[in-house]
């Protein structure tokens, strides 16, 4: 892929305070000692019953730690933790003036100054990029003010794409987009690839939600996972029923083009032949893009 980048509708939440940093170690599920100005983190936000309820990018400006979260849920966010704050010397507001922008293709890393480790990160101009802490095959993010973001890709030659190419992309390797493929409340980390994309440190303390998480883990309790497959029509659309035969073994949560990211059990996955159905039609499995 040749290198571009492409604007990302994204909801920005600065944390702030001298206790921003152990007041999220208790309730997320990566470990915020890992942040610094060079590492940025991929993680979420459960219930104390072990579902997703928010998933995020969190990288260090400053004194504070910027969170890159989904469109729209921004709020909410911010209210679910607010009920924790207690006396912590916590302050949490959304930042409008900031755009979220992904940096896609061959050379993109190289082109801001990164190594293809997940969640390096550097300051560019007055913004921050970083490698895609869950994938580098998901290319880098560049976090900065409107202005100063389109300078930087004009400067650096980098042609702007459309969201289709980044969506597609991010469902071939596999890796949920908040609401769109998590159900809140009700999916968990193990059944949405968290393990596979740096989302969970299981060597931390507690957080909310850790002993579910752990217990599917360790007692093997994964029944389904998010998996990627190529479309065969147009009706294949996310909320579609995934069959093996007449028996039902999945959804599909997300498409773009002609990739789809469907919920599926394991067991339909380990079969074979595989011969998966949607509206009538076929799916496809196509190689996975490494990470």
């Amino acid at each position: 892929m040749t290198i571009c980048s492409v604007t990302l509708q994204r909801d920005i939440v600065a944390i702030s305070g001298a206790d921003n940093r152990t007041f999220l170690q208790g309730l997320v599920s990566q470990d915020m000692d890992r942040i610094s100005t060079g590492m940025s983190v991929y993680s979420a936000l459960l219930t104390p019953q072990g579902k997703y309820l928010h998933d995020f990018l969190i990288a260090q400006s400053g004194d504070s730690l910027l969170v890159d979260c989904e469109a729209g849920r921004g709020a909410d966010l911010i209210q679910r933790l607010s009920r924790f704050k207690l006396r912590a010397d916590v302050q949490l507001e959304t930042r409008e003036d900031l755009r979220v922008v992904a940096i896609l293709g061959a050379g993109a890393p190289e082109t801001m100054g990164l190594s293809m480790e997940p969640g390096q990160t550097v300051p560019i101009a007055d913004g921050l990029a970083f490698v895609d802490p869950r994938a580098s095959a998901l290319g880098c993010r560049f976090i900065g003010s409107p202005t100063a973001t389109r300078a930087w890709l004009e400067q650096a030659g980098v042609p702007e794409a459309d969201f289709e190419t980044y969506d597609a992309l991010r469902i071939s390797l596999e890796i949920p987009d908040g609401s769109r493929d998590m159900d809140v409340e009700k999916s968990t980390l193990m059944e949405s690839n968290f393990d596979d994309l740096n989302g969970i440190d299981w060597e931390k303390g507690c957080y909310m939600g850790q002993e579910l998480t752990a217990r599917t883990k360790y007692r093997g309790l994964v029944k389904r996972k998010l998996a990627a497959f190529q479309a065969t029509h147009a009706s294949q659309i996310p909320g579609e029923t995934v069959l093996m035969g007449d028996q039902k073994v999945g959804e599909i949560r997300s498409r773009s083009g002609d990739r789809v990211l469907i919920s599926i059990r394991l067991d339909a996955l380990d079969s074979a032949p595989l011969a998966l159905s949607v509206a009538g039609e076929p799916l496809i499995e196509p190689p996975t893009p490494a990470r």
